[in-house]
């Protein structure tokens, strides 16, 4: 059953094992230098990344790969395994064989599941272990518009276990809905456009939700007001929403809302609020004279105005990791075990 199954499948494997094994072996190479320059440069590492050409385009194909691997192995890897066989019927010639049902599917998805975790493990511990002086460094506090910390959502998903999950989840779903359906292109899309839906989703709706956020109460002062949300034709325009920095460096801040006095959520701020506005680009005169923009500052501490944030710290990294992680395995269980109970009850 074994070598049938890697007939079957080989030219998939064969095809996403290279690209990773190709990937895995350009990080290997160029990883040492680029932690040597993290060492050698210290404070100027990520300036001096700006001056590279291959070190960013490896930071970016490491992300993409690793965006990429899991819908690929659910639609090409799960959902043709058992959905291609029910297609054509020749599923019926292995169990005549004394093959039963249950152990025919725990071959086929024990063989080609397992091999799917291990390459998406390689390839992301592979990028995680590459990338690790460049977050170290944004984590440090150097700052990038091309580098974000590990902890954004865009970045986090293609760090360390999360991929992993995400790929045994890909699987096993596309193996349910391949059962399900019992047709192979049918099967593929629904499987690539699940994945990808969960992959947008998962950040907003679920992450958020998997550990207890740190919270705090700031005072807006010119220092940490990082901007203004603006609205309406009039003059001064209306001030609806002010952003401070948390002052963690590389935290994800989830959100930041105005409480007044008594702790309740403002919506429309007052309009003398328009002179507390961040300060121009350096060399370029402010619109409101540094006093003014003093007193506007203080009258919003004496009215008892606060920002309510919440965020995750840098250094809840791997909890954050794991939580997700075992989210996604959990799920893909129990995909797994729909399957096994799918197989047994609906297919004769």
């Amino acid at each position: 059953m074994i070598w049938l199954t890697w007939r079957q499948f080989r030219v998939q494997f064969l095809v996403v094992a290279s690209v990773i094994a190709a990937a895995a072996v350009v990080l290997a190479l160029t990883g040492p230098g680029l932690l040597d320059d993290y060492h050698r440069l210290t404070d100027d590492f990520i300036k001096n990344l700006g001056f590279e050409r291959l070190n960013p385009f490896l930071y970016i194909a490491g992300q993409v790969l690793l965006y990429a691997v899991p819908p690929v192995i659910g639609a090409f890897w799960g959902a043709p395994l058992i959905a291609r066989e029910l297609e054509t019927g020749t599923h019926r010639l292995a169990w005549s064989q004394s093959v039963s049902r249950w152990r025919w599917l725990a071959t086929k998805v024990g063989f080609t599941g397992l091999t799917a975790i291990a390459i998406t493990a390689v390839l992301s511990l592979a990028v995680t272990w590459w990338v690790n002086p460049i977050d170290d460094a944004i984590n440090a506090g150097q700052e990038s518009n091309t580098y974000l910390p590990r902890m954004f959502p865009p970045v986090f998903s293609a760090r360390g276990l999360v991929p992993i999950g995400y790929a045994a989840f890909a699987f096993a779903l596309g193996v349910a809905v391949g059962l399900v359906v019992r047709r192979t292109l049918v099967a593929l899309a629904i499987t690539l456009a699940a994945v990808i839906l969960v992959q947008i989703v998962t950040p907003t709706l679920i992450r958020p939700h998997l550990l207890a956020p740190t919270e705090s109460y700031l005072t807006v002062s010119l220092d940490n007001l990082r901007g203004f949300m603006l609205t309406g034709d009039s003059t001064p325009p209306e001030v609806k929403q002010i952003e401070v920095a948390s002052g963690s460096v590389g935290a994800w801040k989830l959100s930041d809302e105005t409480v007044d006095k008594s702790g309740k959520r403002v919506s429309t701020l007052p309009s003398w609020m328009i002179d507390c506005e961040p300060g121009p680009p350096p060399g370029l005169e402010p619109r409101v004279p540094p006093a003014k923009a003093a007193a506007c500052f203080q009258r919003l501490a004496d009215e008892g105005y606060r920002q309510h944030i919440k965020y995750f710290e840098a250094s809840t990294f791997w909890a954050l990791q794991w939580r997700e992680f075992g989210l996604f395995l959990l799920l893909a269980l129990g995909l797994t075990g729909f399957s096994f109970w799918r197989i047994r009850r609906d297919l004769s």
